[in-house]
């Protein structure tokens, strides 16, 4: 929405998936499910991560609409909803160098 101010109720919404976003195993499990679809078994062996603790995030990721869940008998497999998601990290991680190439000029 490029010129257009949101309404308080859109720049809720926003926020709110940017809060998804905003704790580091969550983008663990991103990063996991980057290359491909996988049940919770897999997710943890790749990340790290409790069972708990990782259901929890994946939570947070599935209604935030990041990922995508099937079931199938007693597993479930995860996806992501779409790489979008990837295209805000590009983002930011080019903001981070920009960050650091001026700091290191500052402080040569």
């Amino acid at each position: 929405m490029p010129g257009k101010a949101l309404t308080p109720d859109q720049l809720l919404h926003v926020a709110e998936r940017f809060k998804a976003l905003a704790e580091p195993s969550r983008l663990d499990i991103l990063q996991a499910l980057k290359a491909g679809e996988r049940n919770v078994g897999e997710i943890l062996e790749k990340t790290g991560l409790g069972q708990a603790n990782a259901s929890k995030h994946l939570r947070v990721l599935h209604a935030a609409g990041f990922v995508e869940r099937r079931k199938e008998g007693v597993s479930t497999y995860y996806r992501l909803a779409d790489n979008d998601v990837f295209k805000l990290c590009e983002l930011m991680c080019g903001r981070l160098e920009k960050e650091a190439h001026t700091r290191k000029k500052l402080f040569a």
